[in-house]
């Protein structure tokens, strides 16, 4: 079963008639998470038919307006919904005074409990976990702006044992408990049969990794290592170099350049300017560097 990534908001700071603000709805394995909530979430997800009370668990990577705006509509439409499963919120922990002053002025009542889980963004830490992934925070450089990543990788899944060896050898079922684990099989008679004559491994874990606003930084690198799909801002083309650094973004360039450091498989690039109409030339000052990067659109699929 496919992972897959659904690209909600393409642009920057500023929404335009064909990019909203940050955000994205990763499923995995039929779990859907939310990552970032600019202005205007809820709509994209019945645009692009997310099913949007089947989130749990949203993900806030800073608190640049852009990035979680959308965020009390969307508490608020879920709750006059009749929601009653409970929802989790990962950020700073300022974003919980924020929506719950909001909450507050205007005499809302929630039929469903928000619990937020605060991040530490000065160091790289597991957030959340459940039988099929993990998910990481690490820190990224934003001004002074406390801002995350997150990676998001499944768990490793067990050896899977050749029932034809296993049948062939009658090989008892609390031993096969072990070899499912990693162990060699030893007969009656003392020989060993390696484990590998044994089982097949199963695919690769996959991974994906979001690298919100962010200057150039090589800080995360081992965190990101080998990852299948990234998506890494690049707000500017080299055109726009010296804004990028000055607002603490990054260029297309660069973030093709973490790609080809960390060794991933596919790069994603998106949060582009509103000065950028046509993001052509983005994909191709990458592409340079590394190949395999796509700029994305709004509505964009991506499949691990």
């Amino acid at each position: 079963m496919d992972i897959e990534l659904t690209i909600l908001g393409s642009s920057s700071a500023v929404p335009t008639s064909l990019r909203n603000t940050t955000a994205q709805v990763l499923n995995v394995l039929g779990r859907f998470f939310l990552i970032d909530c600019g202005e205007g979430t809820q709509l994209q997800m019945r645009k692009y038919k997310i099913p949007y009370n089947r989130i749990n668990h949203i993900f806030i990577s800073h608190l640049h307006g852009d990035h979680f705006f959308g965020l009390i509509g969307y508490i608020s439409s879920i709750g006059l919904q009749g929601r009653k499963t409970p929802l989790h919120i990962y950020s700073h922990k300022k974003l919980e005074i924020i929506l719950r002053f909001q909450l507050e002025t205007l005499n809302t009542n929630l039929p469903y409990d928000l619990i937020f889980h605060y991040l530490d963004t000065s160091k790289k830490e597991i957030i959340y976990e459940d039988k099929n992934i993990t998910v990481t925070s690490f820190s990224l450089k934003h001004r002074d702006v406390p801002t995350c990543g997150f990676l998001f990788k499944e768990k490793e899944k067990p050896l899977k044992l050749i029932k034809e060896k296993l049948k062939e050898l009658n090989i008892p079922i609390a031993q096969r408990v072990k070899i499912k684990a990693g162990a060699d099989y030893i007969t009656e008679n003392g020989d060993i049969i390696a484990n590998n004559k044994l089982t097949t491994r199963p695919p690769d874990p996959r991974s994906y990794a979001f690298c919100s606003d962010t200057a150039y930084t090589e800080k995360f690198l081992d965190v990101i290592d080998n990852v299948d799909l990234l998506y890494h801002e690049a707000t500017h083309a080299n055109d726009n170099k010296a804004r990028a650094k000055q607002t603490y973004h990054s260029t297309a360039e660069q973030a093709a350049t973490v790609a080809h450091k960390a060794n991933a498989k596919k790069l994603i690039i998106g949060h582009f300017s509103t000065r950028y109409t046509d993001t052509s030339q983005h994909e191709k000052e990458a592409r340079e560097i590394f190949p395999n990067t796509f700029a994305v659109k709004d509505g964009d699929i991506f499949k691990i």
